[in-house]
């Protein structure tokens, strides 16, 4: 009997799942070319965009609805896209004006759209499918055709994709999608960051997927990136064995011999606060405060921010919420503060650079944390992402000091801010390292792009290398070092992150109770003889395969 067929990915998701693939539906194919009739009423042919496009606004406003966190987040931004008056007035000038069909409107005008985003490269490239998806959307309605979704099934599958658009991700049914494999798509892809929301085994950029039949048996490891075509009755009992364990964080965070390790939550929205506090973080290490800002064509007043903030330090009265200030620029442009063509935005004018142009931007929402930290409980902390070089903490941590604001920090992401982190440290209180961007920094790879997707993983040894010189940064002046990148959420990097020195992780709330169980099963020696070992490999694959080889209890768990 020949050996299964194994296909690898990039896993980022752990947890293992067998099922029978489910694969997505093919797309909605191009609209035909043909003009409109010499004879038709053009205003009124351009009139059914409108209505077409306000039918799928309404439709994802209702999902969005009925929905909360990232989840909503992500629908109503989809909800938005199909509104947005470059694609709607576009197509209808190719209406009126050039006489084309309704939908092949829609479709060239949305695809000049995503080319536009595709060539300026970074996050907003991923931008391409959010439109592609609205233009599949708004095409269906028009045609009579059935609208994009994942497939209805009644039995618990795998489902397969290229990649999902986020409005799809975003309605993931754990009960229903036990696993998901796509030939697409990138570690830090909002498939991936939902995936691991919501607990789902997940590999990304497996090659061979395109090739996996609907209703065909594979067997899903999410941690090492493996698909096993056909497995074995062993392999899927394997997979699919049920591990009882608590759905809450119940003690916190430590190894087995008592190192205390803090165990946060990464947080994008009050509602988000709410169920972080639900699942038992000891408090938030990533308070992203984007949401006050996106989507307006000025900034959010100081009060207006304040009654935002308090919701948030509410949720965690008495606990650490390390705020950090706007992040605009990159994958989140904003008007008030970015450049509009930036030919490199990921390189750009981003984060705390943005205040260099527009200083009110940052004055104002410093003064907006410090009066929600006074009418709170929390303990508050205020960090600047995008500092590269030692003078800009110095700046902005006199910048929070004018506002009372004690403990400022800043977020290391720069590989520059890793390797100088003795001097950016002598000035900033504490570290909080940003992985995704770290390591797309390092390794010169695009977060995103399929393509690159094995480069992108925290797992690489130089990746470990600069975590190791911000944590020895850190030693040397004694301040702390947390990280709040995706890495936090893999229990197996976990204790490497604590063997090179971070003190706290902070990660998406379904992660906790793993990260927290490998932690409690793992000495702090046997942490730092792992991150000894992962350091010594030569590849991010052969530090991974390593650490997971020495530590049992991720067998234990399923993980």
């Amino acid at each position: 009997m020949s050996a299964p067929q194994v296909l690898r990915g990039v896993g980022v998701s752990p947890g293992r799942r067998a099922a029978v693939v489910a694969r997505m539906p093919d797309p909605v194919p191009a609209p035909s070319d043909r003009p409109l009739p010499f004879d038709a009423d053009r205003e009124a042919a351009a009139a059914t965009i409108d209505a077409a496009s306000a039918r799928v606004q309404a439709d994802l406003e209702r999902a969005s609805a009925a929905t909360s966190g990232t989840v909503s987040d992500i629908l109503g931004v989809t909800a938005a896209m199909a509104a947005d008056p470059t694609l709607v007035q576009g197509a209808r000038r190719l209406v009126v004006d050039d006489g084309e069909s309704p939908a092949r409107a829609v479709w060239d005008t949305a695809g000049e759209i995503a080319e536009r985003l595709r060539s300026l490269g970074g996050d907003l490239a991923e931008r391409a499918r959010d439109v592609a998806d609205v233009r599949d959307r708004i095409v269906a309605v028009l045609t009579d055709a059935p609208v994009p979704g994942i497939p209805v099934r009644e039995e618990p599958s795998v489902l397969v994709a290229h990649d999902l658009a986020p409005a799809d991700a975003a309605l993931l049914d754990p009960e229903v999608v036990v696993a998901l494999v796509t030939s697409g798509g990138g570690p830090t892809s909002h498939t991936a960051i939902l995936a691991r929301s919501l607990g789902i085994p997940c590999v990304v950029a497996t090659r061979g997927a395109d090739d996996l039949a609907d209703g065909e048996l594979v067997a899903v490891d999410g941690a090492t990136g493996e698909v096993v075509r056909d497995p074995d009755e062993a392999a899927v009992a394997r997979a699919n064995r049920v591990v009882d364990r608590p759905t809450t964080l119940r003690s916190p965070g430590a190894t087995s011999d008592g190192h205390p390790v803090e165990l946060l939550a990464n947080v994008g929205d009050p509602s988000g606060a709410s169920a972080a506090a639900r699942a038992g973080a000891q408090g938030v290490g990533l308070f992203r405060t984007e949401f006050c800002f996106l989507g307006r064509t000025s900034a959010p007043g100081i009060d207006e921010q304040v009654s935002a903030y308090r919701t948030v330090l509410a949720a965690f009265a008495g606990r650490k919420v390390v705020v950090r200030t706007l992040d605009a620029g990159a994958d989140k442009p904003l008007p008030f503060v970015t450049a509009p063509h930036e030919p490199n935005p990921a390189l750009g004018v981003r984060g705390l650079r943005t205040a260099a142009v527009h200083p009110q931007v940052l004055e104002d929402q410093l003064a907006a944390i410090a009066q929600a930290a006074a009418a709170e409980s929390a303990e508050v902390w205020v960090m600047a992402p995008m500092v590269a070089t030692p003078d800009e903490a110095e700046a902005f941590v006199a910048r929070c000091a004018e506002h009372g604001l004690a403990t400022a920090g800043v977020m290391v992401e720069v590989p520059a801010a890793a390797l100088r982190a003795r001097h950016v440290l002598a000035h900033a209180a504490f570290a909080s390292i940003g992985t995704n961007d770290l390591t797309q920094y390092a390794l010169a790879a695009d977060r995103e792009l399929a393509g690159v997707a094995e480069l992108s993983t925290p797992w690489q040894p130089a990746v470990l290398d600069l975590v190791d010189a911000t944590c020895r940064g850190g030693g040397a002046n004694a301040r702390p070092v947390g990280v709040c990148g995706e890495a936090a959420a893999d229990p197996a990097l976990a204790t490497v992150l604590v063997g090179l020195g971070v003190s706290s992780l902070s990660m998406t709330p379904r992660a906790l109770v793993d990260v927290g169980a490998v932690l409690a099963a793992t000495s702090l020696d046997e942490c730092r003889a792992l991150a000894a070992l992962a350091l010594a490999q030569p590849t991010a694959t052969a530090a991974r395969d390593a650490v997971r080889a020495r530590l049992p209890v991720l067998e234990e768990l399923g993980l």
